[in-house]
């Protein structure tokens, strides 16, 4: 028998590799080449590949005060929820006869985790959880640690959105299915439904009773108008009628990455559902971690709230979206100098953070290790990370990988 003094009862417990982005993180840093380039984490930067504090965001920390450390309600700074509900909703029905429930989050994936572990409280008998394939890498560990049967929405294809299959799979899918629905900038392909798509993909939603779930990390970044991002998910809500989760952050739209600012709500049919919904989403956030921290929800309920703020904001977003659009088309006029080998239009025809280069994980690897160009190994790279300074060396390099 084996001693329990010399035997770990984790013994039997498997290695977990590291996250794939994050090691592309690491190894940039890690590497001393002073032409390095980073296209591999969403993060924004300026024309001179630094972080950029948004001026709205500025100008709001100016203006906190001395808050203190006191907790939280459970389900999160009130002022910070209303005017985020009221950013996302307003006009809406759902907004004006009070059916949505709400509860800050801990950014993006802490407002999926809390819609998932909603569905499960609720008990709604919801088991199946549709995603694209491909999609944000999150999102199958999420939803399958959650307990839920993750299946795979074919997505991209011939460098575009590959509709049929999509509805095809789609179509397929039971009353007891979810499915997340990229808001707009789809991560990590770029590559939206038009509105005629959304319209068809609303429809099978409708028709086979799933239950949609938007993952909106990108409002007002995509477009550069919030109005404009928002689009599709008020088609669902407003058009439709339909009851939704909406799950929304701030890291992106307000460069509040560390922070972890993000919101979870619930469109449901009438207010006294919206007032269950919320009871089960405090009940689940006081069961994971209790409450959530204030400091990036007073930065962007001061942000939303002020008027003057939120001008400027409306600004920032502006610059982003304009500085991102006009790298696309820097990195698609640098290959069509090079006349580097295939058609890149789908660099220019894609939107929001992130382009699809289409290149191989063989060439991903040469640009690593022959250029020192960090990027997943999906081809997905950050356009954000582009700038004057290393677009055409970038154009070069991939020009020099696809002919060799």
């Amino acid at each position: 028998m084996i001693s329990p003094e010399t035997t770990s009862r984790f013994a039997t417990s498997e290695l977990i590799l590291p996250d794939a982005i994050f090691e592309v993180t690491k190894r940039y840093l890690a590497d001393q080449c002073p032409d390095k380039v980073n296209l591999g984490q969403g993060a924004y930067r300026d024309e001179n590949g630094k972080p950029w504090v948004l001026p709205s965001v500025k100008l709001a920390k100016e203006q906190l005060t001395e808050q203190g450390h006191e907790y939280l309600p459970i389900a999160g700074l009130n002022s910070y929820r209303d005017e985020a509900v009221k950013l996302v909703f307003s006009g809406t029905k759902a907004f004006s006869e009070q059916r949505i429930a709400s509860c800050q989050s801990l950014s993006g994936t802490g407002a999926l985790f809390l819609a998932g572990l909603a569905l499960k409280k609720a008990a709604v008998g919801i088991r199946t959880m549709y995603i694209t394939d491909p999609t944000w890498s999150n999102h199958e560990l999420l939803f399958s640690t959650l307990g839920f049967e993750v299946q795979k929405l074919p997505y991209y294809k011939d460098r575009s959105f590959n509709f049929d299959d999509y509805i095809r799979v789609l179509q397929q899918a039971d009353s007891h299915s979810a499915v997340v629905l990229h808001a707009c900038a789809h991560n990590p392909t770029g590559c939206d439904p038009s509105r005629e798509q959304w319209k068809a993909i609303a429809a099978v939603v409708k028709e086979k009773n799933i239950f949609p779930i938007f993952d909106s990390a990108y409002l007002g970044f995509n477009s550069g108008s919030f109005d404009e991002d928002t689009w599709a998910l008020k088609y669902f809500i407003e058009e439709l009628g339909l009851e939704a989760s909406v799950c929304l952050s701030f890291a992106k739209s307000m460069g509040l990455y560390s922070e972890r600012i993000g919101l979870v709500t619930y469109v449901t049919k009438s207010s006294a559902t919206a007032q269950i919904m919320g009871s089960i989403l405090e009940n689940q956030q006081r069961a994971t971690v209790s409450n959530p921290p204030a400091y990036g929800a007073r930065i962007a309920a001061a942000v939303l709230g002020t008027t003057s703020l939120r001008k400027q904001w409306d600004e920032d977003l502006v610059t982003m979206s304009g500085r991102i659009k006009r790298k696309r088309h820097s990195l698609y006029d640098a290959l069509q100098r090079l006349q580097t080998p295939g058609d890149w239009s789908h660099i220019i025809n894609q939107t929001g953070m992130f382009a699809y280069t289409g290149i191989t994980a063989k060439q991903v690897k040469c640009l690593e290790e022959q250029y020192h160009i960090y990027m997943a190994d999906t081809s997905r790279i950050s356009v954000a990370g582009l700038n004057d300074s290393n677009v055409e060396y970038f154009a070069k390099a991939i020009d020099s990988v696809v002919r060799n």
